[in-house]
């Protein structure tokens, strides 16, 4: 894994699903946070009880956790050098207010709210209630992204959002496209809105340019780390002026397959304030 350098005065914010936050620590998660020198990290599919997060974690660290509401699922969090000035744990509808894929935290930072997101969108099963599940989170967080962009002065969301934007954003498009969750039209099309006429930017893409990948998630299954055959379906999503700020945006790629301490990797960014 390389180790970027940090420019003074830098935001440093990660983004991982851990896929359970006790099995990543047994793979040495925490040499990574040790070495990675973030201020704010986000983490989807916790999957563990509050206590759990916060002994693992230790001091040091302001944590807004969502648990879900069924034992072993989703989990959202917000841990933080900085301390918020406001915090909300769901995305505001009832239907998704114990399912533990959204909360917010809000930051000061030189006089600006900056809002950050931890989201963890529905991976979906075509034909059954958990795709449905998944349109219905989409589009409300459409509402909530349109909502917090007027209300803010800069938002980032951040986390697994299950769902590659285009053919750039992974391996296999045509054997994947139109037959499998998170290669559907139907859902693209809820990103080709976040990042057109809700106005948003896709952070991480917008760094890369016009290049395959990076990719943020192999399967552990078969030889699809070894081969590289990922898809990028873990974003940095920012307002415009925030998006601005981003100086440098890096997937922390394990080495090896067994070096792993999920199935996906963290995506990092440097905002310079």
């Amino acid at each position: 894994m390389e180790i970027l350098s940090k420019d003074a005065g830098a935001l440093r914010v990660a983004s991982v699903n851990v896929n359970g936050i006790r099995a990543a620590y047994k793979r040495n998660m925490a040499d990574w946070i040790a070495a990675r020198d973030v201020d704010i990290l986000c983490l989807q599919e916790v999957r563990a009880p509050d206590q759990v997060l916060r002994d693992l974690i230790g001091e040091g660290w302001h944590i807004l956790h969502a648990e879900a509401k069924d034992k072993g699922r989703a989990g959202v969090a917000v841990l933080s050098r900085l301390q918020p000035v406001a915090v909300r744990e769901n995305i505001g509808e009832e239907y998704f207010a114990e399912s533990g894929r959204w909360v917010e935290a809000d930051f000061e930072v030189n006089g600006e709210i900056f809002t950050v997101v931890s989201a963890y969108v529905h991976s979906g099963e075509l034909g059954t209630q958990k795709q449905e599940d998944k349109y219905r989170f989409l589009q409300r967080m459409n509402v909530r992204l349109v909502e917090l962009k007027n209300e803010k002065d800069h938002v980032l969301v951040v986390g697994d959002l299950n769902v590659v934007h285009t053919e750039k954003d992974i391996k296999n498009w045509k054997p994947n496209h139109n037959k499998r969750a998170g290669v559907m039209d139907e859902e693209i099309a809820y990103f080709d809105g976040f990042f057109g006429e809700t106005g948003y930017k896709d952070v991480a893409r917008e760094l890369a340019g016009d290049a395959q990948g990076p990719y943020t998630w192999w399967s552990f299954r078969g030889q699809a780390f070894d081969n590289d055959a990922g898809w990028r379906i873990d974003y940095h999503m920012a307002t415009p002026a925030l998006a601005d700020k981003a100086i440098k945006s890096h997937v922390d790629r394990a080495s090896a397959y067994d070096l792993r301490f999920s199935d996906h990797s963290p995506l990092v960014v440097d905002y310079q304030f």
